[in-house]
């Protein structure tokens, strides 16, 4: 049971991005098993167990299933946010936000008119980072 309360940041991170999984451990390692909607839930996983549990590879095991190939992810706009924000935290690069934008034009016009509540379909990382 130490090891579940060690990653319970995790396990509240895959409760946050709506992921189905199952956890328990065996022969010394946590189990992380179960699917995700899109690759971006499966990689928030990872950057968080990556960010706060050095030692991650002695103590966890993850085994993600993506349910959906395409787009990489959805994003639902919030109050203060720009394409270029989304890219920066989303791919690292604020420069990235064209991609943003060209995998979303069939609802924006403009990309620098967002709306809070719009569901923006997130292009690949191998694309945005092409």
């Amino acid at each position: 049971m130490a090891l579940q309360n060690d990653y319970q940041d995790v396990l509240d991170v895959a409760k946050n991005v709506g992921a189905k999984v199952e956890s328990r451990e065996e022969n010394g390692k946590l189990i992380i098993k179960g699917t995700v909607d899109y690759a971006w839930d499966r990689d928030r996983m990872w950057d968080q167990i990556k960010a706060r549990h050095p030692n991650w590879q002695n103590e966890v095991m993850v085994m993600l299933t993506v349910a959906h190939e395409t787009p990489y992810g959805l994003y639902t706009v919030k109050s203060g946010d720009t394409l270029s924000k989304l890219a920066k935290d989303i791919y690292g690069d604020m420069k990235l936000y064209p991609k943003i934008f060209e995998a979303n034009k069939d609802q924006l016009k403009d990309p620098d008119k967002i709306k809070v509540g719009q569901v923006l379909k997130l292009p690949p990382k191998s694309i945005a980072n092409a």
